[in-house]
């Protein structure tokens, strides 16, 4: 598919600050809700899902990211849903590619499950990506079919295989599980430093009402990083990577390990990033629900000036950190599926 390119930012874009002196540097965009597992932790198995008439067009999203680019940031992942799952979507990595011959983009980068990357390893790295995070819970084919409810392990770790075939730097995400997966972490923590990948670990969030609760199954990291620590050696590294994972380097293997830990140590201190919905909402926030709906100014005239307006407008509505929490007399604080703005 071939996308119509707006004009490419340029490197001295300004810079987009935010009520608390933030930089606005990092862009996540989700490019479907969709997605072929229904992780137990994430979503219902009966998911209701947007309209696909509701969701930006390629073309949209390209102007939408172009935008943003052209306001100083510096990175965009690309998620979902599951991203692999949207048509075109390797024709619209390598229309944003043109931002990183520019100077104006650092990376353009996706998460994914992993369900199809065997297919699209190759065609993303010639498109322009370079690193890729891959979500994977754990190892066990049975278990892996229980969190994801319906997922092929071998398809993933084939997917795994295929991105690091083609040469793309894969990091695997972790959401620790109490009872569940948090036996794994430290086998998961030496394979993925035995092939090369990074790990992070990942504190489940309250976003969108799931079957069960979250409470029984929430670990808090400061309990997994314990126990590795009495295992190995966890050296404290200075280390970003443009998202709210703090890292270690793990003295035994050689390898990094990150934790995200939106609950038990909040990271918005140093947040540095919006997010905007495959129909077009703009989330200040992972763990507020104020949003900005920037599919009408996409839609409305075909010069960006009143999009740029929009994004100033709510900007200055950011805030200074998120409502999470998980307790068992309330849960879900935030009604959105993780799925609607990609964790």
């Amino acid at each position: 598919m071939t996308l119509h390119l707006t004009e490419a930012a340029t490197p001295t874009a300004p810079a987009m600050v935010d009520p608390f002196a933030r930089h606005i540097t990092y862009l996540r965009v989700s490019v479907t809700d969709r997605c072929d597992l229904r992780c137990v932790y994430c979503m219902p198995d009966r998911m209701q899902f947007a309209p696909k008439a509701d969701l930006l067009t390629l073309e949209e999203l390209d102007r939408l990211c172009s935008a943003f680019v052209a306001k100083g940031v510096r990175k965009i992942r690309l998620t979902g849903g599951e991203p692999l799952m949207r048509r075109g979507f390797v024709g619209l990595v390598r229309a944003l590619s043109r931002h990183l011959a520019t100077g104006a983009l650092d990376e353009v980068t996706l998460t994914s499950n992993g369900t199809r990357m065997a297919e699209f390893a190759a065609p993303l790295k010639d498109a322009g990506v370079r690193r890729v995070n891959i979500s994977l819970d754990t190892r066990d084919a049975d278990k892996f079919r229980v969190v994801t409810r319906r997922g092929d392990l071998a398809a993933v770790l084939a997917g795994i295989r295929a991105a690091r075939l083609a040469g793309l730097r894969v990091k695997i995400n972790m959401v620790a599980l109490k009872g569940i997966n948090d036996s794994e972490i430290a086998e998961m923590l030496v394979w993925c430093h035995a092939e090369g990948m990074d790990l992070t670990l990942i504190e489940t969030m309250p976003l969108g009402a799931i079957e069960g609760g979250r409470y029984e199954s929430y670990l808090p990291l400061s309990d997994a990083r314990a126990r590795l620590s009495a295992r190995f050696t966890l050296d404290p590294l200075p280390d970003r990577t443009g998202g709210p994972a703090r890292y270690v380097r793990v003295r035994e293997t050689g390898g990094r390990l990150g934790f995200i830990t939106p609950l038990s140590h909040s990271f918005c201190e140093s947040c540095n990033r919006v997010r905007v919905t495959a129909t077009g909402k703009l989330y200040l926030c992972l763990g507020q629900e104020k949003s900005a709906d920037l599919r009408e100014p996409l839609r409305s005239e075909a010069s960006d000036e009143r999009l740029s307006e929009a994004i100033d407008a709510a900007l200055a509505l950011k805030p200074r950190g998120h409502d999470f929490i998980i307790d068992k007399a309330d849960e879900t604080r935030i009604a959105r599926s993780m799925s609607v703005t990609g964790g």
